[in-house]
């Protein structure tokens, strides 16, 4: 179970991109799943739910604070979103480069990029996720990994 926990604070902090506000963000994330259990039909789909509940909670979080960033990316995450940008030059950016394009990204390119590289959830879970059909997950994938190729070469022009 701490997994599952762990889980759900790193997808937060991805999100948030500050430890208060992911641990924040995480504990409305249960506490919102508890008053709102009897809402899940399929007990088989209880991880999916809850991460959704925790999309939704992290961005009420940015949201309330009234703050856009993502610094502190874990480094080994840095090649997964670097991969996705699809850029041609092959060295990956460093964590602030990074961390400075996902800043410009609106949340919910940042939060699909997220799920998808670093959470590691495909397609048909994105959909679940998000509640939105595949197709969109598709389209606003492409999207994301376009506006996230766009920010990174904005911030190599800019360096």
């Amino acid at each position: 179970m701490h997994a599952r926990i762990d889980a759900i604070y790193r997808l937060s902090y991805a999100i948030v991109g500050d430890e208060a506000d992911a641990r924040d963000a995480t504990q409305e994330t249960f506490i919102a799943a508890w008053r709102r259990i009897r809402e899940l039909h399929d007990p088989d789909r209880f991880y999916a739910w809850l991460q959704r509940i925790a999309v939704n909670s992290a961005r009420m979080t940015l949201r309330a604070r009234g703050r856009r960033r993502v610094r502190e990316i874990p480094s080994g995450d840095i090649a997964a979103l670097a991969a996705a940008s699809e850029r041609t030059t092959p060295e990956p950016p460093d964590a602030d480069v990074l961390g400075i394009a996902l800043d410009r990204l609106p949340i919910d390119q940042r939060t699909i990029l997220v799920l998808h590289h670093l959470e590691g959830h495909g397609v048909a879970e994105l959909a679940e996720i998000l509640d939105i059909p595949v197709g969109t997950v598709k389209s606003r994938l492409h999207t994301a990994r376009r506006a996230l190729e766009g920010a990174l070469a904005a911030e190599g022009r800019a360096r």
